[in-house]
């Protein structure tokens, strides 16, 4: 595949920065809703893990209509909107901290409200990364977020951690909610732009059919215009008028409109094996985060900075991976990165059920944790390019909603069974069935690698009658 070396510009630098910001804020209150129930409300490793399905789960119910709401609506201001959305959610915790009125049901509630914001934000910030930048520059973006992702999550733990330490988790929760406010300011600044050259549209041109827009994300940040010959490139969608132009009228949303994105992905012979490897995958690591915070913080008396520079200090794979991503796919080809690392980054998880406790458990996490997140750092951006690649420009919002509605429900059920399991049989018990599990996910990718090709493919037919983009 074609790797552009040119300049993103100032605008993706823009949208960057929003990233950024954001994530770091969240990473620094990293597990900060488990931890405030563990620490402030005394909850127990059910009520924990709970906290983590109910949130996933409710947040996806609430996310069906998202996809095709984002499809016909401006996606800078709906990242806006979901920024604002979330930094009020999170700032009602320490307001009702400070009036004495907190609660676990109020956990819940925000943990809801911020899923769903998530998935909005998710499908809204994949097509606008993909109207901002052409194709042949989106592995060269996607890796850059990554390698924040992970750079971020390698520093804001253990800051984080010892914030929790010495002034309690509802500081982080705070600092959290600011991030995303800077966020919104930081996307306000990224402008309306002009459509890029050659009739590919560029940001401004988003509208009800979502043309030219799209986005390929992945299990965690997912912000590239059409392929040549893919469907939804130049043609009547392409606008290069100015923005004060007359917009189109916004669809009515239908759940049928989010079917389309996941008829989408299970007739795609290419994409389907690849979701339902991720999805699972994801949803099994997913489940023993509480797992692990309760075992580490409450089981083996980890310090909250010891369990946040746990956490922390694996990071350092992630970036390792993300910068190599690139290199590796001009070397191999992207179909075997992707076979190769997508089994590998599941070779780890079992461990984590020997963790015990002082410095060798410490040892043990920090291993397990740089092995999987190294294989994790190159897979990601290589996935969500592809799916970029392979996606139709007029339904890459409905299908990434369809995509994050069913991590985030699969990510739910397999917390709430972690955590069904850890109370019955034991926390480490659940870590175990979780590993074990995750090593049988490989043969989900046997379909992708004989479909998935190393050129730039152009999307499928779609079968049956199309749901227009209305």
């Amino acid at each position: 595949m074609t790797v552009s070396k040119e300049p993103l510009g100032r605008r993706f630098n823009r949208l960057w920065a929003a990233y950024t910001v954001s994530a770091f804020g969240t990473r620094l209150a990293f597990n900060a809703l488990p931890l405030t129930a563990l620490l402030v409300l005394h909850a127990g490793p059910t009520q924990v893990a709970a906290l983590s399905a109910a949130g996933a789960a409710v947040g996806a119910v609430a996310a069906v209509p998202l996809g095709p709401w984002v499809e016909g609506r401006r996606k800078r201001p709906v990242m806006i909107a979901m920024d604002l959305v979330r930094c009020a959610a999170m700032l009602s915790i320490p307001a009702a901290y400070a009036l004495g009125l907190l609660g676990f049901a109020q956990l819940l509630v925000v943990s809801v409200v911020v899923g769903a914001a998530d998935i909005a934000f998710s499908a809204a910030s994949g097509a606008f990364l993909k109207s901002l930048l052409p194709p042949e520059r989106l592995l060269r973006a996607n890796g850059r977020l990554e390698a924040t992702t992970w750079t971020t999550t390698m520093l804001g733990p253990p800051l984080g951690g010892a914030a929790v330490g010495a002034l309690g988790p509802i500081l982080t929760v705070t600092v959290d909610a600011v991030s995303y406010l800077l966020s919104a300011l930081a996307l306000r600044a990224v402008g309306s732009g002009a459509a890029r050259p050659g009739g590919v549209p560029g940001p401004r041109t988003e509208g009800a059919s979502g043309g030219g827009s799209g986005q390929q994300a992945a299990d965690g940040p997912d912000p590239g215009g059409p392929k040549p010959g893919a469907s939804g490139s130049g043609g009547p969608e392409t606008s290069t008028g100015p923005e004060t132009a007359k917009a189109p009228a916004r669809p009515r949303t239908r759940a049928a409109d989010l079917l389309t994105g996941w008829r989408f992905l299970l007739s795609d012979p290419a994409l389907r094996p690849l979701f339902l490897n991720t999805v699972l995958v994801n949803g099994l690591i997913m489940a023993t985060e509480p797992l692990l915070t309760v075992l580490l913080v409450d089981r083996l008396g980890f310090a909250p900075w010891q369990y946040g520079l746990a956490f922390a200090l694996p990071c350092a794979g992630g970036l390792i991976g993300s910068r190599l991503a690139r290199p590796l796919v001009a070397r191999y080809g992207r179909r075997a990165v992707l076979l190769t690392t997508g089994t590998l980054r599941v070779c780890w998880l079992p461990w984590l059920a020997l963790t015990g406790p002082g410095v060798g458990g410490f040892a043990l996490v920090v291993a397990v944790e740089l092995a999987m997140i190294c294989c994790i750092g190159v897979y990601n951006p290589v996935l969500v390019t592809y799916r970029l690649d392979r996606i139709p420009a007029d339904r890459v919002a409905r299908v990434l909603a369809a995509w994050s509605v069913t991590s985030r429900a699969v990510i739910a059920t397999l917390t709430a069974l972690g955590g069904l399991l850890a109370a019955v049989a034991g926390t480490r018990t659940a870590l175990l069935a979780a590993g074990l599990l995750a090593l049988t996910t490989p043969l989900l990718l046997i379909g992708a690698g004989r479909a998935v090709r190393d050129a730039a493919p152009a999307p499928p037919p779609f079968p049956g009658p199309e749901v227009p983009a209305r």
